[in-house]
């Protein structure tokens, strides 16, 4: 029942904190997240599972399965409680809290009004994201995965910048007509396995498409529905992500997102995508991505570089960051579509590594921002010597970005390339991979020309803002996630070998069915 005390805490902490002054909301709310917090963690020092839990109903660490008890009759199917974490959704859901307590503390100066109300969405966005990672009945899935998509707007529509409407809008819609088309497609899927299946249970479904359970539908054969079905699927978590081209509504929404907003965008939010990418069109389909391959890579590649172009050409530090998202998600694309051990556990190791990443950094231009009021590089310079603290926090994860060995995105990438170089299935996995890794050139060309214009060279301030020390709260939060990433990268095994053992069923059963 620990996934259920997790979820029960999240909640009732949000509920607390609407209902507290402002003054006492974020500190009530940081202590409400330490729970969700420490509950993770026991999990991942406890969890010593193998396996993956849509194959193997033993790889399910810390299940709650009430599928004997209806929670309520959709048609023929039963909505029921099913909820587990392997060694792909473990990290992620305490990558979910770890996130969200930092973002929490990071909050506190830039969050002067509605308190509450900020800080009982943030714990409330928090429930649903680990339903989102934790649920394994899609009904039930589906609406976690709804509920993120509420606090998200809410925050941004409120507390974000001068054009935080039209961004919240944007969001909405994108994200919205993407939950629609994704739906539909899982629904194909669902009527197809007529009576091969009762529930929405995401084991049940997997195990009946793996025996070859599809039959015809709308004219359509078994092959051409499970193709459609994953398109469907692929385009709707694809907004998510985001992969180009339906990646235009996430710069908006970052600029104008409140900076601990924009951490856990970019942190979390976007790994829904690429999580139910690995566990819905890779794991459930993996002859269509397989006979799609050259395809999906395609597009990652033109993530990864157009992502990186389009950050070169940016002025606005947050913009450099969540472009840089953009082409960092085409890593995730490219590893999974390899099907290989290194390449899928290398795209889930990726997923981590990149939420610590950017969060480091969107919390280090949130610092600067207090102190100068401006993201804008050129406005200011020679930051080094007023605000060292920041900047040189600023310049590591910057090079965590770039794959500095002794640093995540190091061993992140490695990964991926290596997994993605060995793809037997996937031809032209070399060229593939080289343009890939060119994308790290772009990203050292835009990085360290942002750094050089804005952080070193002669002091200058286009405001009259007076530059002081950080807070202790502010700064606090960097060295966390810093340590993390620092750690992850020294010793990578410390994720990699439970990810792995959930990752080896996939490229098994897949290498089974042919692929």
């Amino acid at each position: 029942m620990i996934i259920e005390a997790l979820l029960a805490v999240a909640i009732l902490g949000g509920f607390a904190v609407l209902l507290v002054p402002d003054r006492y909301a974020g500190k009530l709310a940081f202590g409400a997240s330490l729970g969700p917090l420490a509950g993770s963690l026991w999990m991942l020092w406890e969890f010593d599972g193998d396996g993956n839990l849509l194959f193997d109903a033993g790889a399910r660490a810390f299940e709650s399965d009430l599928s004997g008890t209806t929670i309520l009759p959709v048609g023929p199917y039963d909505v029921q409680w099913i909820a587990a974490l392997d060694g792909i959704s473990l990290p992620l859901v305490v990558l979910s809290t770890v996130l969200t307590t930092l973002a929490i503390v990071s909050a506190w100066t830039p969050i002067d009004e509605r308190q509450s109300q900020f800080y009982g969405l943030v714990l409330f966005m928090e429930a649903a994201l680990i339903g989102v990672f934790a649920a394994l009945d899609f009904f039930v899935w589906f609406v976690f995965w709804e509920g993120v998509l509420v606090p998200m707007v809410l925050l941004i529509g409120i507390w974000g910048g001068p054009r935080r409407k039209y961004a919240a809008i944007k969001f909405f819609v994108y994200t919205n007509v993407a939950s629609l088309v994704m739906f539909v497609g899982f629904v194909l899927l669902l009527v197809g396995l007529g009576d091969a299946v009762t529930s929405f249970s995401l084991p049940e479904v997997t195990q009946a498409i793996h025996d070859d359970q599809l039959t015809s539908l709308y004219g359509l054969s078994p092959e051409e529905l499970a193709t459609v079905a994953f398109f469907a699927m692929f385009a709707g978590f694809a907004v998510k992500v985001p992969i180009v081209p339906v990646h235009t509504w996430l710069p908006d929404a970052h600029v104008e997102a409140p900076t601990p907003v924009s951490v856990l965008l970019a942190g979390v939010l976007l790994k829904m995508g690429t999580y139910a990418l690995l566990r819905f069109n890779f794991t459930m389909l993996p002859e269509v991505a397989a006979a799609n391959a050259e395809l999906i890579a395609a597009i990652a590649v033109i993530s990864i570089i157009y992502g990186a172009m389009l950050a070169l050409a940016q002025r606005d530090l947050k913009r450099i960051v969540a472009y840089s998202s953009v082409s960092s998600m085409g890593y995730v694309i490219l590893g999974l579509v390899a099907y290989t051990v290194y390449g899928v556990g290398g795209a889930t190791f990726q997923m981590l590594s990149h939420g610590l990443i950017s969060g480091l950094l969107f919390m280090t231009v949130g610092v600067i921002y207090n102190a100068t009021h401006t993201r804008m590089v050129g406005d200011m310079s020679g930051l080094a010597d007023r605000m060292p603290i920041a900047t040189w926090v600023f310049v590591a994860g910057a090079f965590a970005y770039m794959g500095l060995p002794l640093m995540s995105g190091f061993a992140a990438e490695l990964f991926v390339f290596l997994g993605a170089f060995g793809a037997e299935g996937l031809q032209y996995s070399p060229i593939f991979t080289a343009a890939g890794m060119f994308g790290i050139v772009i990203v050292a060309g835009y990085l360290l020309a942002a750094m050089q214009r804005s952080i070193f060279g002669p002091f200058y301030l286009e405001t009259d803002y007076e530059i002081g020390r950080a807070p202790f709260h502010d700064v606090a939060p960097l060295f966390v996630l810093l340590g993390l990433i620092v750690v992850l990268g020294v010793a990578p095994e410390v994720v990699f070998d439970m990810v792995e053992g959930a990752t080896e069923p996939i490229v098994e059963n897949a290498n089974g069915g042919g692929v």
